[in-house]
């Protein structure tokens, strides 16, 4: 990444979709590095901030106008920053990981100095809580609490929201085409019966609990089991479809199905709408035996450099007004009741973005696992991984 002297937003094109905003991001942006800790948009390491070897940024002199954001690759657009900072002076300065571990990880070992808002999602707030390196949120700082579902007002893995705000959620499931597929997939157990008639155009995500938690719920055992039995036999049932797959991507998935070179992709139910935006014939499928349940939040670091900052942004993103244009704009499922009830119909009607009951019942949210048992599972990872 190129030095720069006055560390600047990052720009993309106006109005973009989720996938114009991903390439921009990889193509548009000078200030861009690819490291073992995920992509690093829109500010570049000067002598006052520079980045370790391992592509952590040290934590620069942050001043009252400056607000460091590390979020997920898709949650945030040029329309939503140059609104906040015309409303409020603050710059802001968005890096970008690519899995809870990837950003854990970072924060652990020193790297997350720099920012003040952190978007994890659900089981990683609870993580993060037990290792001490949130702070707590104080609510009478905030305007617009209320505005929120009431399941999202006291949520199972942060009860009062001590710690976390919620910014989107959804589900995780199967996009496919339907333009190369006689029958549409309806259980996870569908990509190892046609495991062999998909050769090579299969994509599973690139995350731990996602992957083999779609392992063991294609067993019929809970995304969050902690049966070593269990675990054991959803990684020898992903190690059997493992050499027919393209490969494991979270987001990479997306130009290639587009591009038709996969049939097939795991991937988050707000990237399948993005997707058949652009075909019509990619549909998303929720695995009938039941997903993943997902929260993605909002926390402030216990050593956030810029407090003030971080309050305007969570109470900017708490109105409705801003929330609505960008679920519009990013097919967000707001957990904002008063953003929803603005939402147009057909997004507050799209099974997609909302399910039904019946579906959402099926789900299971990702719970944190005790030390040991995430050890077991990150070394089942590996091994598929490395295999």
């Amino acid at each position: 990444m190129p030095p720069t002297e006055n560390p600047q937003p990052h720009i993309f094109p106006p109005h973009p979709t989720r996938r114009q905003f991903f390439q921009a991001s990889l193509s548009a942006i000078s200030g861009l590095a690819l490291t073992s800790c995920g992509w690093t948009l829109g500010v570049t390491p000067t002598e006052d901030a520079p980045f370790e070897s391992d592509g952590s940024r040290q934590a620069p002199p942050i001043s009252g106008n400056q607000l460091y954001i590390y979020t997920w690759a898709d949650y945030t657009d040029k329309e939503l920053l140059d609104s906040f900072t015309a409303q409020t002076g603050i710059q802001v300065i968005v890096d970008i990981f690519d899995s809870n571990e990837t950003m854990l990880a970072k924060v652990q070992a020193g790297g997350g100095a720099a920012y003040s808002i952190i978007y994890p999602s659900d089981y990683m707030v609870k993580r993060m809580a037990q290792l001490h390196l949130l702070r707590e949120i104080d609510h009478s700082k905030l305007q617009g609490l209320e505005n929120l579902f009431d399941k999202f007002q006291n949520p199972d893995y942060d009860p009062g929201n001590r710690y976390s705000l919620p910014f989107t959620w959804g589900t995780t499931g199967l996009i496919y085409n339907a333009e190369k597929l006689k029958q549409e997939p309806e259980d996870w157990d569908y990509l190892w019966e046609n495991s062999d008639r998909l050769w090579r155009r299969i994509a599973l995500m690139n995350d731990v609990r996602e992957t083999i938690g779609a392992g063991l719920r294609s067993l019929g055992y809970s995304y969050n089991s902690t049966n070593s039995q269990e675990i054991a036999m959803a990684y020898e049932k992903l190690l059997r479809i493992k050499p027919t797959l393209a490969n494991f991507t979270t987001d990479g998935w997306r130009d290639l199905i587009l591009a038709g070179d996969l049939t097939v992709a795991m991937g988050y139910s707000f990237s399948a709408l993005e997707v058949a935006d652009q075909n019509p014939n990619l549909k998303y499928v929720v695995p009938k035996s039941g997903t993943s349940l997902w929260t993605d939040t909002m926390v402030i670091p216990k050593n956030a450099p810029n407090l003030k900052a971080a309050y305007a942004w969570l109470n900017f993103m708490l109105r409705p007004e801003v929330t609505v244009p960008l679920s519009e704009r990013l097919y967000f499922a707001t957990p904002n009741r008063a953003a929803y009830e603005l939402l147009p119909p057909e997004l507050q009607e799209n099974p997609t973005l909302f399910p039904p009951e019946e579906i959402l019942n099926k789900c299971e949210g990702i719970l944190p696992l005790d030390p040991e048992k995430e050890k077991e599972y990150a070394r089942y990872w590996i091994k598929l991984r490395s295999s």
